[in-house]
């Protein structure tokens, strides 16, 4: 059985999460994981380059074959909503530019894989993210929800892979 590393982004603007997996079967394990965060007295522009280099050279270093990336959420911030949404481009743009296919998959679906509940908080996802990683340590938030991204990609991806697709 062969191991698939999976990179999983939880994208943000001022602070984006990294976090990598191996999944070999019903086998997960912790790789690497980190945060991205670009200079804020940067312009805008300057901020999603930094993001799009940065997310390239994890993305260079460690070579996933899959990456997973949290949907954006309906925030009643209209600002910070597109600044997540662009962030969110900028981590898409990063694994096409290097043929990597990319899942995503909303917060809701996120929390239901790694906690049990699509309502699961940040602080339950963590405690789960520490349980199921356990060699990785205590990790950020941003962190933890990316390992979680990733996490989630395995229990579905596992799935297609044993269905035969």
């Amino acid at each position: 059985m062969s191991t698939t590393l999976i990179l999983g982004i939880d994208p943000g603007l001022n602070r984006c999460g990294w976090g990598l997996v191996a999944s070999e079967g019903s086998r997960l394990s912790h790789v690497a994981h980190g945060v991205i965060t670009p200079r804020k007295d940067r312009q805008l522009a300057s901020r999603l380059l930094a993001l799009f280099e940065e997310l390239g050279a994890v993305l260079d270093a460690h070579n996933p074959q899959e990456v997973a990336v949290e949907e954006t959420y309906v925030n009643t911030n209209a600002r910070a909503a597109l600044a997540l949404g662009q962030a969110r481009g900028v981590a898409l743009a990063a694994a096409a530019r290097r043929g990597v296919v990319v899942a995503e998959y909303s917060p809701a679906t996120i929390k239901k894989a790694i906690v049990g509940t699509g309502g699961a908080d940040k602080a339950q996802v963590a405690f789960m993210v520490r349980r199921l990683l356990p060699a990785a340590g205590e990790v950020s938030a941003d962190a933890a929800d990316a390992l979680g991204v990733a996490l989630c990609h395995a229990a579905h991806a596992g799935t297609r892979r044993g269905m035969g697709r």
